[in-house]
């Protein structure tokens, strides 16, 4: 009955799917962004809050995308997840505050029961920063059960010993020489038609129509999935952020890293020709073979990458095939983007790329 339900639907449903929550509309986005921005400026709806810390002392670790599933052949957790309680150990050690930027539950292709049993041990490395005030949770699209549903509240208490409020939204917020920087952390989905949309759009989205799609083994039109998409959703946050003056702002969604307003494969571009400039031939070699080796991963370099303002942030995600993870620190004034990985068995934490906040600031 699946084969055959999916053989006549198929097309239908992706067509649906792209009309109601395919690529990422500017106008939308920049709108939702907007009022989520102010609502947490101004205290409102719960929509998230705001935290002040001291730029040498505060520290945050930002992890997003980890999509723990039910064990099963699709939780792609499963082979990070010992990277993952690595890198929880180590931040709550040496006192992080910790935000979970969204989709940490993946709620589109299973339910709640499974996943709490599968991994428990995340939850509870999750639940060690909670006693110092030092734990953030966030919802995404594909966890939007902690937004919309009633029994939530029970279940989060359930999870992790007492009661949490799920944001949408942080605003971390700091001065540099009397200057205020604003760090606006969010999940990304913000202008989904469906998922960003009414409390009727969001129930129909995570109970009815996520299943439904799961069930007919067809993959959303999202950007997680869809290459294209990725450029087109960074290039519309990243756009967002060039109109707010000393705001960064730090999302996930689409599984893929981008620091300084660069994905990877814009920085390795940007090297080669700072290279053959320099008229370093060892140098762009090396370079033009990284770029061989990475292009096939990102299909697309934005045209004015070298002129791009370090305003936008991707935490990329901590479900990759090969059980890597990767996150963003704000640490001693700085911004780095994190590698976790294994070496000889065991979670080590590499450092891709750092930069000062004060070099981001404009006066």
């Amino acid at each position: 009955m699946q084969k055959f339900l999916r053989k006549i639907l198929l097309k239908p449903v992706l067509s649906l799917t792209k009309r109601f929550s395919g690529s990422p509309e500017k106008k939308i986005i920049f709108k939702a962004l907007n009022e989520l921005q102010q609502n947490i400026l101004d205290n409102k709806s719960g929509k998230g809050k705001i935290i002040p810390f001291d730029l040498k002392d505060g520290s945050f670790i930002i992890f997003s995308d980890a999509h723990k599933g039910g064990g099963d052949n699709a939780d792609d957790f499963m082979q990070c997840e010992d990277n993952y309680l690595g890198a929880l150990q180590y931040y709550h050690h040496n006192g992080f505050h910790f935000i979970s930027l969204g989709d940490s539950e993946e709620l589109w292709e299973t339910t709640l029961a499974p996943i709490k049993k599968v991994h428990p041990k995340s939850f509870e490395s999750e639940k060690q920063f909670i006693p110092a005030n030092a734990f953030t949770k966030i919802y995404g699209n594909h966890d939007l059960y902690w937004s919309n549903d009633p029994f939530a509240g029970i279940e989060l208490k359930k999870i992790y010993g007492r009661e949490l409020q799920v944001f949408e939204g942080v605003i971390l917020t700091t001065f540099i020489d009397d200057i205020a920087l604003n760090i606006f952390c969010t999940h990304g989905h913000q202008g989904d038609k469906l998922s960003d949309g009414n409390w009727f759009s969001k129930f129909f989205v995570a109970r009815i129509w996520a299943p439904f799609q799961a069930y007919l083994n067809i993959n959303p039109n999202t950007p997680a999935y869809d290459s294209s998409l990725k450029n087109k959703h960074n290039q519309a946050m990243y756009e967002w952020t060039i109109n707010h003056k000393n705001i960064l702002l730090v999302t996930g969604h689409t599984h893929q890293p981008v620091f300084a307003s660069l994905t990877h494969l814009e920085r390795l571009f940007r090297d080669l020709l700072i290279c053959r400039n320099n008229n370093d031939q060892e140098g762009a070699g090396k370079t033009e073979k990284e770029i061989e080796i990475r292009k096939h991963q990102y299909q697309h370099i934005s045209e004015d990458y070298l002129s791009m303002l370090p305003t936008y942030f991707n935490s990329g995600c901590c479900c990759y095939d090969d059980g890597d993870i990767t996150g963003l620190e704000i640490d001693k004034g700085c911004i780095r983007l994190i590698k976790w990985s294994k070496k000889s068995g065991v979670p080590t934490r590499k450092v891709l790329e750092e930069v000062e906040l004060r070099k981001l600031i404009m006066a």
